[in-house]
């Protein structure tokens, strides 16, 4: 959470994960696969700039494990 709040990216993130929660796949989420894909970890667009990555532990649980800049 101080992440999301020293880059001022709180009402951004509530709004993008409300719409990750109603449906993943969400055009504007942007949401894909990263590489290794074996490894089936994803992430969402919080806006142009910023990603959150996230796993799945089963079809209706799914945890972020991280918010980054999308070209580190």
């Amino acid at each position: 959470m101080r992440y999301l709040k020293k880059h001022n990216l709180v009402k951004k993130f509530v709004k993008q994960a409300g719409l990750f929660c109603q449906n993943p796949c969400y055009p504007s989420l942007n949401t894909e696969i990263l590489e290794p894909r074996q490894l089936k970890i994803y992430s969402f667009r919080i806006d142009s700039k910023y990603r959150a990555v996230f796993v799945f532990f089963d079809k209706n649980t799914v945890e972020i494990v991280d918010i980054n800049l999308h070209y580190q």
